[in-house]
């Protein structure tokens, strides 16, 4: 089914999730601009994508704070807070929301009934919609690519499945001012994940940034404040040195080293898909058991490895080798 530019002013984006889940729709963002250049976009997410809004601006020109809801894990339901933002949402009268959360499971009869404007996305067994305006959700495929069949089946071309994580000038300047970066190549290690059940061991993280160390590489670690007690475990692991700016760094300043860097290692979604959008080099340990969903779609670039499946730490090692071979030769 197509919208229409002409008569779709008003378009409303549900994802309440993280930051590696977000950029995974980024060129889906960029293919619903293309076909609505004039149309108000508004992204109602979870309270820190009010900064990815503003990151992208081009796509976005609304954020709109989702309070949570009942069976949703990712924030406690607020019934005060969920009964003013449903007042709020039916008031904002959408030409259209485009459910972009998941499979439709809770969320597509929780769009419906904020009365805001007819629904699309995804549905699933126990939820069948419309197919004009639903897709039955995929499995098995890339976060990216389930997206641009979606906005697809509403009649919205791709543009791509490139990712952009853009940089601004101020956190370029303040990357400089603030950190002493060593003269030479380095590597960043972001050991740190959200959640223990991701969290790859930090002794062999720490084995990798000594192996890159031993190859002439500077070794930079990253995280948040958070996830200090992880990067402390790998670099008290280490033997070799390193510049520790854990918690030392926004997110457009971790972007902006990764950009600088010749190889990320990481456990986490979320960086590696801003390396996947500079074009840095990576080892991606995925933990999760989803690597053709959440891994990087250039394979030559990224090695995503799948410790669910294959834990030989000597695949990793042979993997990380490849990657340095590959930095060695351009």
């Amino acid at each position: 089914m197509k919208f229409s530019p002409d008569t779709t002013h008003k378009i409303a984006i549900f994802r309440a999730l993280q930051l590696g889940d977000m950029l995974c729709t980024v060129p889906a963002l960029r293919a619903l601009r293309n076909s609505y250049p004039d149309a108000e976009i508004i992204l109602l997410g979870l309270p820190w994508a009010a900064s990815f809004s503003e990151r992208f601006s081009d796509y976005i020109d609304r954020f709109i704070h989702f309070p949570g809801y009942h069976g949703l894990p990712e924030q406690p339901f607020d019934e005060a807070a969920w009964d003013a933002f449903r007042v709020q949402i039916k008031a904002e009268r959408f030409d259209l929301i485009l459910q972009m959360q998941g499979n439709g499971n809770i969320v597509n009869e929780m769009l419906e009934n904020l009365d805001a404007g007819p629904v699309a996305g995804f549905h699933s067994a126990g939820n069948h919609r419309n197919e004009a305006l639903f897709l039955e959700y995929p499995n098995g495929i890339s976060e990216i690519e389930k997206h641009l069949k979606m906005l697809e089946n509403l009649g919205i071309p791709s543009l791509g499945t490139d990712l952009q994580f853009p940089i601004s000038a101020a956190e370029r300047r303040h990357l400089q001012e603030t950190v002493s970066l060593p003269d030479g190549r380095y590597v960043c290690v972001h050991p740190g994940s959200r959640g223990a059940w991701r969290q790859w061991p930090p002794a062999h993280f720490a084995s990798l940034a000594d192996h890159c160390a031993d190859q002439g590489y500077h070794i930079i670690i990253t995280g948040t404040k958070d996830e200090a007690p992880i990067t402390a475990q790998v670099i008290g692991l280490m033997k070799r040195p390193v510049l520790d700016l854990t918690g030392k760094t926004g997110l457009g300043e971790i972007a902006a080293l990764i950009e600088g860097a010749d190889l990320l290692i990481s456990n986490c979604t979320g960086v590696s898909h801003i390396a996947a959008a500079t074009r840095t080099r990576s080892i991606v340990i995925s933990m999760d058991g989803e690597p053709e969903r959440w891994g990087p779609l250039n394979k030559s670039l990224h090695y995503t490895i799948d410790w669910t499946r294959d834990t030989s730490f000597e695949n990793v090692r042979m993997a990380l080798d490849n990657l340095l071979s590959s930095i060695t030769a351009h």
